[in-house]
């Protein structure tokens, strides 16, 4: 009897679609027909009933083992009489019908929240009722009102949660000065972007005796929020279901409520707040002689914005600083204890790539007005560097006390992607490259060596590429990004849970006493998701090794870790969604239109580009490349074209227009309308033997499957990211289809983030 795998289904928009398996191994491919009777997000058992050409397993639904709850999103739409429910989430693959008592108040077109009656089967479509109506495709922050549920992001306080946050006073009380520093009469300032509602953090500096020598006393404050949100409370309960809060365009999805996060935790200049210090004492070379942390509470003496910040550290005789002048002497000794701390982070090597980020500034109906570039200046720098310290001094606190807690662990690259990466540099002639034990030193090397290159920007892109994502565990392995040994988040509590945990094991400690977890919710679909990816992580047991079980308090924070990082990617994807969807609607209005753009990614099946002007970036599918074969070379990141030589690939400049988009499916294709002449005339050369390189995409080395591919009169087929090809004759759909899969998540995907500061 063949073997079945329990696994979760994940739908194409294609109508295919995958069991995702628990045991981590290899998806199994379910066609068409295997999906009328199930839908995305299903669990199932399956078997593997043959494998593809390629060796990749395709199977058969053997049981459906339970059926997904997710309400589904879509447009109320009426044809022939018959009422029926197009998902916006085209992995759901069939609409939903809708019975005529069961449409509620919708209205056809409106967009509404389907709660499912009647599964499907073989022979019938999915049978449904309208359990909310959420309005009109077009009203404004409807894009929003789509991601929260599509990705089950909570936005809705409970109301024993309100009533709590109702009940808390209005401003600090003398009674909370009790066992506190007070520290209202130092000018502790707070330093954020514009369009900044919660502050978390406020900074002050003062020269210092360290040791025999020079330095500087650094203050770094943070709102306390575990004074008003206890344990275990209706608060709490919500704040960690959602564990952080989620930022789109023009709104936030906050972790606490507003009167907390906006009013009574912000450090709102003018006003007395409950804050936690962490005290440092930093020497000349950079590094933290000394520190300590305890509760006080603190009088914010000033609001800055960066850009004020940066304009009076560049003119200290400027308007700005005429305006503020108490104050420029502290931040004078910001500056300069920041000076020092980027010395420090330069010694140990951090990784410290230059990225372009970008803001969407929208009007007031929600519609993007521009997408501007966010530019890193000292002031952004200086507060970052203060909140690093702070950080690495709270990681090292809870080390040495030996109690358990969250860190923020980033490992190094894994094997595969340290040889792809080895293969990449070998193939640009970057004559640096990594060891098998990388350090992060050796990528900011790298960097370094290499910034003055034409292909500075792509090297620098694949570098990125290669590191993992950091996560929340209590296992401490340090951060490889930052070269630190121990790290943590402790300086956002108001919009991030793990920083609140950390807070409160730092309290724990100094009353030498030991936090305890509060009984957690069952973990959601996305801990489980990541949990069984970061099990492919572990190294499995040595043969006679002594396997140590992890103890219920080490489970209890492995959980808790796992499901703030789980979550912290969902809000990730939730502000992608929406910045991908308004980034759509935007290009709407310029189809036909062309503009110059860089090459940001390339795959087998196209190349997709990011427009200098707008920072938006679409999908030039390899159909609208020419009329010849183009091989896709994974060491080089690149296409060549098999008789011309031209290539394309990271950084490569082009011209494109805007040929169609698609707003269900997030997605923006362009056309190549013109090629760079320095790209035609490299490619010339290539071909010429003046470069020297000949490899397996280059028209010296062709294989006789090529070959047959040329002779057939075809165009190259988008695939699987490797270098082999067949023809395609004149089915450009079927090249749609196989890109569908990249574009789909990354067809709009967005260039903008979170400040550093909020990331780290």
């Amino acid at each position: 009897m063949l073997a079945e795998f329990e696994g979760v289904v994940s739908g194409h928009r294609d109508g295919h679609g995958f069991v995702i398996r628990d045991d981590g191994q290899a998806d199994i491919y379910l066609p068409s027909n295997e999906m009328r009777a199930v839908l995305h997000k299903d669990r199932v058992k399956a078997r593997i009933v043959r494998l593809d050409r390629k060796g990749r397993p395709e199977g058969r639904v053997t049981e459906i083992v339970e059926r997904s709850d997710s309400p589904i999103i879509g447009r109320l739409l009426q044809e022939s009489g018959v009422w029926l429910v197009a998902p916006e989430d085209k992995r759901y693959g069939q609409d939903v019908l809708i019975p005529k008592g069961a449409t509620g108040s919708a209205k056809p077109g409106q967009v509404v929240v389907v709660q499912l009656t009647e599964p499907p089967a073989l022979y019938g479509q999915p049978v449904g009722r309208v359990k909310e109506v959420l309005g009109e495709i077009d009203d404004p922050g409807m894009e929003i009102e789509i991601a929260v549920r599509k990705y089950g992001v909570p936005h809705e306080f409970s109301q024993a949660a309100l009533a709590q946050a109702r009940a808390l006073p209005d401003h600090v009380r003398s009674a909370d000065h009790k066992h506190r520093v007070d520290l209202r009469d130092v000018p502790l300032v707070t330093i954020d972007g514009e369009d900044a509602r919660d502050f978390d953090d406020a900074v002050y500096c003062e020269p210092a005796k360290v040791g025999k020598g020079k330095g500087w006393r650094l203050l770094v404050a943070i709102a306390d929020v575990s004074h008003y949100v206890e344990t275990g409370s209706a608060i709490d309960v919500d704040a960690y279901d959602r564990a952080t809060s989620v930022y789109f365009p023009r709104r936030v999805i906050p972790m606490l409520p507003e009167k907390l996060s906006n009013g009574l935790c912000s450090l709102n200049p003018g006003v007395e707040r409950l804050c936690m210090v962490c005290d440092m004492l930093v020497n000349a070379k950079g590094e933290v002689h000394a520190y300590q942390f305890y509760p006080a509470v603190m009088f914010s003496h000033a609001r800055f914005t960066y850009t004020e910040v940066a304009a009076i550290l560049q003119n200290t005789r400027g308007p700005e600083a005429a305006q503020r002048k108490p104050l420029v002497p502290y931040l004078l000794n910001l500056h300069d204890v920041y000076r020092a701390l980027l010395a420090a982070r330069n010694e140990r090597g951090a990784v410290d790539f230059e990225t372009t980020e970008t803001q969407i500034v929208c009007d007031e109906s929600g519609r993007i007005e521009k997408i501007v570039p966010r530019t890193r200046n000292d002031a952004h720098k200086l507060i970052e560097e203060s909140m690093l310290a702070a950080n690495v001094c709270s990681a090292d606190f809870i080390q040495q006390s030996k109690h358990a807690g969250l860190f923020r662990v980033h490992e190094g690259p894994t094997p595969e992607k340290q040889e792809i990466l080895r293969n990449y540099l070998k193939a640009m002639g970057v004559s640096q490259t990594i060891g098998d034990n990388p350090k992060p030193a050796d990528f900011q090397q790298i960097a370094n060596a290499t910034k003055d290159r034409p292909e500075a920007q792509q090297i620098h892109t694949m570098l990125l590429r290669s590191m993992q994502q950091a996560i929340y565990t209590p296992i401490n392995s340090g951060h490889f990004g930052l070269a630190f040994e121990a790290y943590t988040h402790f300086t956002s509590p108001i919009r991030r849970y793990p920083d609140l945990l950390v807070h409160r094991v730092i309290k724990a400690i100094l009353a030498r006493k030991r936090y305890e977890l509060p009984a957690l919710p069952t973990p959601g679909e996305a801990h489980a998701k990541l949990s069984k990816r970061l099990a492919s992580r572990v190294r499995p047991p040595v043969a006679g090794e002594p396997v140590k079980k992890p103890s219920a308090d080490t489970l209890a924070w492995q959980a808790a870790g796992l499901h703030c990082s789980a979550n912290e990617r969902r809000a990730d994807e939730a502000s992608r969604d929406v910045e991908a969807w308004l980034k759509c609607k935007y290009m709407r209005e310029h189809l036909g239109e062309e503009f110059s753009g860089v090459v940001t990614a390339v795959t087998s099946f196209g190349l997709f580009v990011t427009l200098d002007a707008m920072y938006v970036e679409g999908l030039v599918h390899i159909t609208e490349l020419g009329g010849e074969y183009f091989r896709f070379d994974e060491a080089r990141q690149e296409l060549r074209g098999e008789r011309t030589g031209i290539r394309y690939a990271l950084g490569s400049r082009v011209r494109v227009q805007v040929s169609r988009v698609d707003l269900d499916g997030r997605r923006i294709d362009f056309r190549l309308v013109s090629d760079n002449d320095d790209l035609v005339l490299r490619a010339m050369r290539d071909k010429t033997g003046t470069s020297g390189a000949t490899d397996a995409g280059a028209p010296g080395g062709r294989d006789g499957k090529a070959r047959r591919n040329r002779e057939a009169g075809g165009k190259a087929k988008a695939g699987r990211m490797d270098s082999t090809q067949t023809p395609v004759m004149d089915v450009k759909a079927s090249v749609r289809k196989a890109a569908d899969k990249k574009s789909s998540r990354g067809g709009a995907r967005s260039t903008a983030s979170q400040s550093r500061k909020s990331r780290r």
